[in-house]
């Protein structure tokens, strides 16, 4: 395996980069603020009142969820692409994002078939967030038991890109029979959101992420022996089934609770693990998992920057602009497929 310190530099330049982008992305939007008003309104010298209300309780709490969703994203990418052997899954395959959206969707869409102040109740942003994170673990459930049952690493995999076009002809048919109005509010969650969490709920996602990331950490190991293949790795005593859980329970709760908090955001957790992997040569989770890390934040960080549409009115949809950096790769990847690195 490689040696840490042979990637000391990148991690460094990676580390600066990142800093460098988070107060960039802190500075802009449709009020511009210098980035030495930035650097006063954090450490307590406040230049302007309006300026620190909207830094410390909107524009921070926005790059502090930017950091979360595209590391949390570009790990459980990375560990979908070890799981399943391949080089176009993603944090989604699983159907974890298809169950957070149906969830949603009966919510919305159900509405209204309940009157008065109980549906303005369940169209609150907690409601948003329950329905998501019951449907999200509604789906894990399903796919757990089938792990449990399936010796087959691929069979989980179309399982749960079958689960994803089931949720999907559930959601079309809701759709159909729902009024403009729902059917828009159901678009609008659709586009994904980084700026709608408050502090009392980044925490709570916080906590939620740290379990993900420290079961991603723990299974470092196991990913690096199923590189060898599943009875290679077995042969070494590898316990396939509860690795195999370990890994998924891992991506479902990053995943799972990323698209319950901030909607679903496309192609970061397909494109950043095999960006990183062109940056830094190397298939060892050990430099890989935090150089994606590195990656996916400081990626997304950019992307909103730019969707931002900074000095206007104007903010575009987090997933145009992930996808118009996502796409682009996953086609240079599939025209270059014999020299892809996994």
């Amino acid at each position: 395996m490689d040696k840490a310190s042979t990637y000391k530099k990148p991690f460094i330049v990676l580390s600066l980069l990142l800093i460098l982008c988070f107060f960039i992305n802190i500075s802009l939007g449709s009020v511009y603020i210098p980035l030495k008003a930035v650097f006063n309104s954090l450490f307590g010298n406040v230049e302007s009142t309006s300026w620190e209300y909207i830094i410390l309780h909107y524009r921070l709490p926005k790059a502090f969820t930017a950091i979360l969703v595209g590391s949390g994203l570009g790990i459980s990418g990375l560990l979908m692409q070890t799981l399943f052997r391949n080089p176009l899954a993603g944090p989604f395959v699983l159907g974890i994002t298809s169950g957070a959206s149906l969830g949603v969707a009966l919510l919305i869409m159900g509405s209204a078939l309940i009157g008065g102040v109980f549906a303005t109740f369940l169209m609150s942003k907690w409601s948003l967030v329950i329905a998501a994170s019951l449907g999200s673990f509604l789906v894990l459930l399903i796919v757990l038991i089938v792990s449990s049952r399936v010796r087959d690493t691929m069979a989980i995999l179309i399982i749960g890109l079958m689960f994803g076009s089931i949720t999907a002809a559930i959601v079309s048919v809701l759709s159909y029979f729902t009024s403009a109005e729902e059917l828009q509010q159901y678009i609008f969650w659709g586009f994904g959101s980084l700026g709608n969490l408050s502090w009392q709920e980044l925490f709570i996602f916080f906590v939620i992420y740290c379990l993900g990331i420290t079961m991603s950490v723990i299974s470092i190991k196991p990913l690096n022996t199923l590189l060898l293949g599943q009875n290679y790795a077995r042969s070494l005593g590898l316990n396939i089934k509860k690795s195999r859980l370990l890994i998924i329970i891992a991506t479902s709760l990053l995943a799972g609770t990323i698209t319950a908090f901030t909607g679903p955001i496309a192609f970061i957790g397909l494109a950043i693990p095999h960006m990183t992997r062109q940056v830094f040569k190397t298939s060892n989770h050990k430099i890989l998992l935090p150089a994606v890390f590195l990656f996916g934040a400081i990626i997304l960080l950019i992307c909103d920057s730019v969707a931002q549409l900074p000095n206007t009115d104007y903010t575009l949809p987090i997933n145009a602009i992930t996808s118009l950096i996502g796409a682009p790769v996953v086609i240079w990847l599939l025209v270059r497929k014999r020299k892809m690195m996994f």
